[in-house]
């Protein structure tokens, strides 16, 4: 499923001054010899800012979801582009991981380069020189597993296409479902059958399953947004069942694939079984569980919500950055800013203090009310007790753009740095 001896490799990588925010004295270390170091992150010469991933919630959150999963007998094919870190693939793989999910060619290939064995491509892959080498890649390695979207009778004729002059062997797709106005997708049940039928005509394509994210319909979990969502994954389940009773699946066991780090629950609920006649896989696609998040996610999150029963997700993504300057009263600057950290979604949440004494406490009643390129501006509570050179703690919302802005993320229990996870953006 992953090359270990690949992600292995990364920790003889040595560390050099491309990899910001690291302590200036290792330099010219491998990543093995630096994690063995037990550093401490405050006293240790970590430059400031410094994203960092807590060892104990990532742990907790990789076996809550896998839990999760079986217990409700649906498979998971995380969204990798989250993380892009071949060492937290491993991990989600360990923990029994179908597959990994990827959004477009660039990634696909960083997948590739570990030996990712079973990708679902969530979009549509028009592109000649990318299915040209999505062959080569198949006929290099037998083992490897692609399937991809299509939702136009006119992309499965320009795949086609591009398969038919390189010689390719024919490609696994599935219909994706859209709704009006939302990303892509067939956006009536009409068109989605006829994209599955011109794919099960051509001599190239193979039609195995139906797909489609209900993640980009609705912003949050009211019940209007909740009925939404229900009413999406039924229109998926219906058209499955029509295509197979159309004899249009050109596999035993077809696969229904939605669910992002949102709805998964309800995807779990409306795609359960029984399904007479049939076989189908339910493969989730949710990413952003593996670090979970102090903003977005944590509000969105069927387990903050109850909605996933009991257990819950614990966010894994902080950023300690100094105060560097208190101009004027009620307010602090950060050395944080949006080449950092995630603000794209929702604002960083000041919550710890770390003083020069090395006490800790939390930091209550401060927003952060703008993030400029290099800085975050701190509204304060009277009496907060800040000092310049401080360390401040942010929590993150929206995980996937903060680990594309550190390519070596320190892994941390306390203060101790136990390990250090690349990213490939």
């Amino acid at each position: 499923m992953i090359d270990t001896e690949a992600v292995a490799a990364i920790r003889q990588e040595p560390i050099t001054w491309r990899y910001k925010g690291l302590p200036v004295a290792l330099d010219g270390c491998t990543v093995a010899q630096a994690a063995e170091r037990g550093l401490n992150l405050f006293e240790d010469g970590f430059l400031g800012p410094v994203l960092v991933l807590d060892e104990a919630a990532l742990s907790h959150n990789l076996t809550t979801m896998a839990k999760w999963c079986a217990d409700r007998g649906v498979q998971l094919a995380p969204h990798a582009k989250t993380t892009m870190a071949p060492q937290l693939w491993a991990r989600q793989i360990e923990a029994g991981a179908y597959g990994l999910t990827a959004a477009n060619t660039a990634q696909l290939r960083v997948y590739r380069a570990f030996g990712v064995s079973r990708v679902i491509f969530a979009n549509e892959l028009v592109d000649p020189a990318g299915l040209r080498w999505v062959d080569e890649e198949r006929s290099a390695d037998p083992g490897f597993e692609f399937t991809c979207f299509v939702d136009s009778v006119e992309g499965v004729a320009r795949m086609e296409d591009s398969l038919r002059q390189v010689g390719a062997a024919p490609v696994d797709v599935v219909v994706e479902v859209g709704r009006t106005a939302g990303r892509a997708g067939a956006r009536s049940t009409a068109e989605a059958t006829a994209v599955a039928r011109a794919a099960a005509a051509s001599p190239l394509l193979r039609l195995v399953g139906v797909g489609g994210y209900e993640g980009v319909l609705v912003n949050d979990p009211s019940p209007h947004s909740v009925s939404v969502v229900d009413e999406f994954l039924r229109r998926m389940r219906e058209l499955t069942v029509a295509l197979h009773r159309e004899g249009l699946f050109e596999t035993d066991e077809i696969l229904l694939t939605a669910g992002g780090s949102c709805f998964f629950d309800q995807v779990a609920d409306v795609f359960a079984g029984p399904w007479p006649g049939m076989s189908v896989t339910t493969v989730l696609r949710s990413g952003c569980y593996v670090t979970h998040d102090d903003g977005f996610y944590r509000w969105m999150s069927p387990f903050s919500r109850g909605e996933a029963g009991s257990g819950s997700l614990r966010p894994a993504l902080k950023l300690w950055a100094r105060v560097t300057s208190l101009p004027e009263p009620g307010l602090a600057l950060l050395t944080a800013g949006k080449r950092d950290l995630s603000f794209d979604a929702w604002p960083p949440e000041p919550q710890l203090v770390r003083g020069a004494d090395g006490e800790i406490r939390e930091l209550t009643d401060c927003t952060v009310s703008a993030v400029n390129d290099q800085h975050a501006f701190i509204t304060l509570a009277a009496g907060h007790g800040l000092a310049v050179g401080d360390w401040v703690r942010l929590g993150l919302s929206y995980p996937c753009t903060a680990f594309d802005k550190w390519q070596l993320i320190p892994v941390v229990r306390g203060e101790t740095v136990v390990d250090f996870v690349r990213t490939y953006f």
